[in-house]
């Protein structure tokens, strides 16, 4: 697929019907209070009109506001369009076939799902969740099925409910496997491997992993690289899928599962979108 192609195929999958909330749900929306509070104060400050203050208080007060205020602003955009935008490239930027069978692990509402669904109109994208709404505002099964049928991709998706830890699926029966921002919310490092080794298993030889998460991505990488998956990667994501706090950017973890029959891994990264 050309450029072009691949530029209009990843606006088509960013625009989106659904509804899909905010990720981090509750606790997200209360840590951005402080910062939102504090820029509106400090902003309000700085341009109090009788207040006798010097030039250069006013002007530090201003800024000092403004950097706060970005932290929200930051992190809505995130989540409302800049993950949509980022992802969109990825999965563009793949050239699937359309007939892959395509899971991913921690799906929320549904945003990737549906994105991997209007990609496989002979395959099939798998999600499976717990359906926790501290990890994603008005997370269940019932909103993923309704943005589902409002993408209009319901027929090539399938929904369950379970453990990441713990796949309900045979050995070697996806092509890919993909998650966003799910893995850090496993507390324990042992059981973040066994979510790692899990998506292993379940891949196809030849099969490849796409994992973007906020955190603990040097373990994912360690794990692969033990496992002995080819063209293990890790790359930041960008300005379009930063939370407006220093060091909290999304890194993208990729790696591909060996055929049987091949040489050791390799070492260079797969051929995916910059």
């Amino acid at each position: 697929m050309n450029p072009g192609s691949k530029q209009a195929l990843s606006r088509q999958l960013a625009s989106h019907r659904g509804q899909y909330g905010i990720d981090g749900g509750g606790r997200a929306l209360a840590g951005l209070l402080w910062p939102a509070g504090g820029g509106l104060l400090l902003l309000g400050l700085s341009l109090l009109p009788m207040s006798p203050k010097p030039l250069l208080q006013r002007a530090l007060e201003f800024l000092a506001g403004a950097a706060l205020l970005q932290v929200p602003a930051s992190f809505f955009y995130s989540t409302i369009r800049g993950k949509f935008a980022v992802w969109a490239e990825l999965l563009a930027g793949l050239d699937l076939r359309g007939n892959e069978r395509i899971l991913e692990i921690g799906c929320g509402r549904g945003a990737i799902l549906a994105m991997l669904g209007k990609l496989l109109p002979e395959g099939r994208a798998v999600g499976l969740d717990l359906w926790r709404t501290e990890d994603q505002s008005g997370n269940s099964l019932e909103s993923a099925r309704t943005n589902l049928v409002s993408e209009g991709v319901a027929d090539r998706c399938e929904l369950h409910t379970g453990d990441m830890r713990a796949l309900p699926f045979p050995d070697a029966s996806f092509d890919l496997v993909v998650s966003n921002l799910a893995i850090h919310n496993i507390p324990e490092k042992d059981s973040r491997r066994e979510a790692i080794d899990e998506a292993i298993r379940v891949l196809k030889p030849g099969g490849r992993i796409l994992i973007a998460d906020l955190f603990r991505t040097e373990e994912y990488v360690q794990r692969l690289e033990e496992a002995g998956l080819r063209a293990v990667s890790c790359r930041p994501l960008g300005w379009r899928f930063w939370f407006g706090v220093l060091g909290v950017t999304p890194r993208l973890v990729t790696a591909e599962k060996p055929a049987s029959g091949t040489s050791p891994p390799e070492t260079t990264p797969p051929d995916l979108p910059p």
